[in-house]
């Protein structure tokens, strides 16, 4: 009984399990905000404009502060699943790709993008002028984008090494569907499909981290001394 009570509460394994529970819900604190601003700001359109908008106006803040959580926790599940991956493929690699894309969040937030078609309110129609903050918002987003990608596709390798088939089709097309979105809303010109699409996107990819995170969660063994 005196064992079996200092294993659960090991504290290398009670560390890695409280980091990987950031990235579980980093994921839908992110969403549920954005779609709480998308839906009550005034001039907020979901088909038209992306969720960065959101970082503009009186009410930026909110946003600017929902990067900041989502790249807190996001960089906490980066170091969570350097703890959980100890070999393999993707043991190294998928908690730096992680961190990148909690890099490029922080970046998101200190890097607002510009208005555009019509937001905030009062805001010309149009895809607008591009400052370098904007052009930095979407090179961060961008890397991290990308970044979060290879990071499925090789967590996608990982689980086939493993004779884990749903899980290595899930996090394949979970990649390749993310790619495709982001695709979708740089080239669109603001259509809606284009936006919907980035939207899914977004939502399937914070799905998919939290997850992995919870699958790892409930891996988690205690250390034997």
């Amino acid at each position: 009984m005196s064992q079996q009570l200092t294993e659960t509460c090991d504290p290398q394994t009670s560390v890695t399990r409280s980091l990987l529970g950031y990235g579980i819900i980093a994921g839908p604190v992110y969403v549920v905000v954005s779609l709480a601003q998308a839906l009550t700001r005034e001039g907020f359109d979901v088909t038209r404009h992306a969720w960065s908008l959101l970082a503009n106006g009186d009410l930026g803040w909110i946003q600017i502060a929902n990067f900041m959580v989502a790249a807190a926790a996001t960089l906490a599940a980066a170091v969570g699943l350097g703890r959980a991956l100890t070999s393999g493929p993707g043991a190294t690699w998928v908690p730096r790709l992680i961190g990148v894309y909690g890099v490029g969040l922080i970046a998101s937030g200190i890097f607002r993008a510009d208005p555009a078609m019509g937001f905030p309110a009062g805001t010309p129609e149009g895809p607008g002028v591009v400052s370098l903050h904007g052009t930095l918002h979407f090179v961060a987003g961008a890397v991290g984008f990308v970044c979060l990608t290879v990071a499925c596709l090789i967590v996608a390798r990982r689980f086939a090494g493993e004779g884990r088939r749903g899980w290595a089709v899930y996090s394949g097309v979970t990649g390749a569907f993310f790619l495709l979105s982001f695709a979708a809303v740089a080239t669109g010109g603001g259509a809606p499909w284009a936006t919907l699409t980035f939207v899914a996107g977004i939502v399937a990819v914070w799905t998919w981290l939290s997850a992995l995170s919870l699958h790892l969660y409930r891996r988690a063994m205690p250390q034997r001394g």
